[in-house]
């Protein structure tokens, strides 16, 4: 199963990472008031999560929900590009519908902006540049308020003999009625490299050194380190991250941090931010109940979370310092261009592919659904959560996005394809309610 890593990979890779990490946390970088309150702010993540932390932590492995018991997960997930494919499984079952090359979405030759460190960054090697526009930059797109909620085409319809050539995907339609205006994202330094000429085709991946808006989203379990990929999404509080639900289910999910970014060369490029946490001492962190209860494989279609992090250590919220991508529901499977960013498991920066989006409707009972799938190579574990971006815009190193990296079979059983969930209702619902609990505190 790709994403993920067995659950003895996992260990001996920890294992090999120096063992299993201390029960508490370093406080030599933490508030004093904050260390012995327990507080989980910004330095106390900055003192857990050091570099040599971060580097040393590896894919988080996905076992049945413990919640309910859910058997029906393989009983072994294999690390993504291990080469093979599972029975029954992706674009073998289903050539008509297999996503191909998209004509014409090499990357572009004139990269945008990429911005500089937030003022309080530390001082380090500079983030490196930000990718040319994508190839579904429209020039004459500002992020604005949080958009979608066009019908959603139905689950329950088979997939269409043989897709016709992809139309050009029509601009989302604005919602009606939003849970809340989402201020948009600042302009990015001007004044700042751009990245040379690249050639590569479509459902092609490369390593790149990242956008601010993507990074790694640390957690501790069971005495590992782990991560997934993680993006900002625009809130009105600005203060919300989203990833895949198999990530971040389960009680005993400790110390997580959200690290735009990232790269092992400059780790902390915009800092660090903690996920808040309740009175309780639990993360805020918003899973569909559904996918608590039913597992990994009978809710598929819900593996979508959201998170509240907390400012980073000089008080900024994280879409104030990076940026955020709109949340976009309703817009349907077929994406002509789609670009996808995800951080795999021993990489040391992370991966960015762009292609087209067709729909994929499982013939699986135990794991129903329809998803978004794409053809990009290289995205082993660790990608899981990583967003597809329609719309990339690189004045603001935002987009749109339309999915993240999880749901069928948590993402897809080889690291050529991947999956998300649909971005219908569901998801509207789950953001809505965020947002309406993290304002209220």
């Amino acid at each position: 199963m790709r994403r993920t890593l067995t659950m003895a990979a996992a260990a001996a890779a920890l294992l090999m990472a120096g063992g299993p990490l201390p029960g508490a946390e370093a406080a030599g970088h933490a508030a004093p008031e904050a260390a012995a309150a327990g507080r989980w702010s910004a330095g106390a993540a900055e003192s857990f999560w050091t570099p040599e932390r971060m580097a040393s932590a590896v894919p988080l492995p996905i076992a049945p929900s413990p919640d309910s018991g859910d058997l029906s997960a393989p009983p072994a997930f294999e690390a993504r590009g291990s080469g093979g494919r599972a029975p029954g499984s992706g674009a073998a079952d289903d050539p008509d519908s297999a996503p191909g090359p998209f004509p014409g979405t090499a990357l572009g030759s004139d990269p945008g902006p990429f911005p500089g460190p937030h003022p309080g960054t530390a001082p380090g090697t500079a983030p490196g540049p930000l990718p040319g526009p994508f190839p579904d930059t429209a020039p004459d797109f500002t992020p604005g308020p949080f958009t979608g909620s066009a019908p959603a085409p139905s689950e329950a319809t088979p997939d269409a003999a043989p897709e016709p050539a992809p139309a050009p995907a029509p601009a989302p339609v604005p919602d009606p009625t939003p849970p809340e205006a989402v201020i948009p994202p600042p302009l990015l330094d001007p004044a700042s490299p751009r990245l040379p000429a690249a050639g590569l085709g479509p459902g092609v991946g490369q390593d790149f050194n990242g956008i601010p808006s993507v990074g790694r989203m640390y957690l501790v379990k069971g005495g590992g380190a782990y991560f997934c990929t993680a993006s900002v999404v625009s809130s009105p509080g600005r203060d919300l991250v989203m990833s895949a639900a198999h990530c971040l289910t389960g009680s005993d999910s400790q110390k997580v941090a959200f690290v735009p970014q990232y790269t092992r060369a400059n780790p902390r490029p915009y800092g660090m931010f903690p996920v808040r946490r309740t009175s309780a001492g639990k993360s805020r962190i918003w899973i569909d109940p559904r996918y608590r209860s039913q597992g990994v494989n009978r809710a598929a279609g819900l593996d979508v979370a959201f998170a509240q992090v907390g400012p980073d250590s000089d008080g900024f919220p994280v879409e104030d310092v990076v940026g955020g991508n709109r949340l976009v529901t309703g817009a349907g499977y077929a994406h002509p261009k789609v670009s996808l960013v995800g951080y795999p498991a021993s990489a040391a920066r992370p991966r960015l592919c762009v292609n087209r989006t067709t729909k994929f409707t499982s013939k699986d009972p135990a794991i129903p659904g329809s998803f978004l799938r794409i053809a990009c190579t290289g995205y082993p574990g660790g990608t899981s959560g990583g967003p597809f971006l329609t719309r990339y815009d690189a004045r603001t190193g935002t987009g749109d996005v339309v999915g993240v990296i999880g749901g069928w079979k948590t993402g897809g059983d080889t690291a050529d394809v991947s999956y998300s969930s649909y971005f219908g209702s569901d998801v509207r619902k789950l953001y809505a309610k965020a947002v309406a609990e993290a304002k209220a505190g």
